[in-house]
């Protein structure tokens, strides 16, 4: 099961952190990802992490301001946000599956419910 929070609004030029709370015993070989999805748009990609950490994938159009980190002991998975834009705004979800990260949403086997994050200008 994954549950996220911290999603708000914010003005353009702020940042967010978003949390991602795992549980289900398996966390220490689950692949995590946020995805995103705005109003009337297709669910993308956003970033992934394998389950020992290291090298993350990114979506290229984020330009460096989102950073993705996961926290094995407590079984988080967070996702900063800086310099954020008001097409940022959308549907943020955490996203699991075993072993391999994987920028496609097909792909992920458990998911969370979502969480708001609104960019004013």
């Amino acid at each position: 099961q994954l549950v996220e929070s911290g999603g708000g609004l914010v003005q353009a030029g702020e940042s967010l952190t978003l949390s991602c709370k795992y549980s289900g015993g398996t966390f220490t070989w689950t692949a995590l990802a946020w995805f995103r999805q705005a109003p009337g748009k297709e669910r993308e990609f956003v970033a992934a992490m394998l389950p020992t950490g290291g090298a993350t994938l990114y979506a290229d159009s984020l330009e460096g301001r989102f950073t993705m980190s996961r926290d094995n002991p407590s079984e988080t998975t967070r996702l900063q946000m800086d310099a954020l834009k008001p097409e940022d705004t959308a549907i943020y979800y955490c996203a699991g599956r075993p072993f391999r990260a994987t920028r496609r949403a097909e792909d992920y086997n458990y998911w969370g419910q979502g969480t708001q994050v609104t960019v004013s200008s």
